[in-house]
């Protein structure tokens, strides 16, 4: 059999899916596993872990048994590739945990402090002085689920204000909108 009948056979190709679709599995677990890590999920990180690692150890046999063909290691790539992809996708919509946001103002600070509790975010206050005058910063922790909407509150309040954002992980007291 010659490498193009090879490459033509189905069974070929139904391996080089199969791996495709436990490094998809493999790396969509393990990409979500590194994101819980860092919010301190203990338990969900384990069992995350678990299945990774089953996963993965399948799928790398599948690989090294049938190194002869070239779509294996193909699948191979193209699986971690996609999972990478997939697993911030996913961890993207599940939004679990919270956000800190700083917004600087110009010249509606007050109002959108206002705006932002009325809907129930607790925004702490600071004037400072900017490079063309005072402004106003608000320091805001909301969960991921509610960025969205912060973010409209601030466009609609202040389409200027300058806004930054990163992951938190609350420790202790504070207001935490549940």
């Amino acid at each position: 059999m010659t490498m193009f009948d090879f490459l033509l056979s189905p069974s070929a190709w139904l391996g080089a899916l199969t791996i495709f679709c436990l490094r998809i599995t493999d790396m969509s677990l393990d990409t979500l596993r590194m994101l819980f890590v860092m919010r301190g999920r203990k338990a969900l990180v384990w069992t995350l872990g678990f299945f990774q690692s089953a996963v993965y150890v399948i799928a790398i046999t599948k690989v090294l048994s049938n190194i002869s063909n070239p779509l294996t290691v193909l699948g191979y790539a193209a699986g971690f590739a996609t999972g990478n992809l997939l697993g911030m996708i996913v961890e993207e919509r599940l939004a679990i945990g919270h956000i800190h946001l700083e917004i600087i103002s110009q010249r509606h600070g007050v109002k959108l402090a206002k705006a932002l509790r009325e809907a129930g975010y607790g925004v702490t206050e600071i004037s400072a002085r900017g490079k063309d005058g005072t402004v106003r910063i608000l320091s805001a922790s909301v969960l991921r689920k509610d960025l969205a909407h912060a973010r409209q509150i601030v466009h609609m309040t202040d389409e200027e204000a300058f806004m930054t954002s990163e992951d938190v992980r609350p420790i202790r007291r504070g207001f935490w909108r549940a």
